[in-house]
């Protein structure tokens, strides 16, 4: 293998929470997940479930979401689901499209089952918004159609978005192995692009892609 051919991007799981409102804060809790486990820059994996939080779920969020009291009376309660959700995880990275949301159910359902999440998370929106300043605004729905990634035009349902996440994911790690001529993304490079001004991203990535020129290939 030459020094200039890129390597397989950093293993990463995507994956999306539909809620029933907001916050945990306030007493909020899932009632589906969807993930997707993306390996050598290819989703090999997914995981789906819905979830019983234990009360009535709104009219809104029947509507926004297509998912209704029945069908979460009909399923799993949200400790079950979580625990099966957190074994399949294990350790690996995590991303979501706008992690702080996700994050807060996530770390919340895990603090009731008594865990303590120690996976290291990366956010699509802050990094799409280094990558994609031209996009009109950086919703999921519109990084999808400005960068052409595939759709059936479902959204609001864990499982579909969180394959769009992982598309767009797919999508820039490709675009900075492309652009930058990386031979390697590691998910530490997506945090710190979150970090960064976008006005010196493009002087951070050319500076980084020297640096990783000199190393030796392992």
């Amino acid at each position: 293998m030459s020094l200039s051919a890129p390597l397989p991007a950093s293993p990463v799981i995507v994956f999306d929470f539909e809620t029933t409102g907001h916050s945990p804060r306030y007493g909020d809790r899932p009632i589906e997940v969807g993930a997707v486990r993306i390996e050598q820059n290819q989703i090999v994996d997914r995981f789906q479930s819905l979830m019983n939080p234990g009360f009535p779920i709104s009219r809104f969020i029947e509507s926004l979401t297509g998912i209704s009291n029945d069908l979460v009376a009909l399923s799993p309660p949200c400790e079950e689901v979580m625990a099966q959700f957190g074994r399949w995880i294990g350790d690996a990275p995590l991303v979501a499209h706008n992690v702080g949301f996700d994050r807060a159910f996530l770390d919340a359902e895990f603090k009731l089952l008594g865990w303590e999440r120690t996976n290291p998370m990366a956010c699509t929106v802050l990094t799409a918004r280094r990558l994609f300043p031209g996009s009109p605004d950086h919703k999921l729905a519109t990084l999808v159609r400005y960068l052409g990634i595939p759709s059936n035009g479902i959204f609001h349902r864990a499982l579909a978005d969180a394959a769009m996440t992982g598309h767009l994911w797919i999508t820039m790690t490709e675009l900075l192995q492309d652009r930058y001529a990386l031979r390697h993304v590691p998910f530490e490079l997506m945090q710190q692009l979150m970090r960064i001004g976008r006005a010196k991203v493009d002087r951070y990535l050319r500076t980084y892609a020297e640096q990783q020129a000199q190393l030796p290939l392992c």
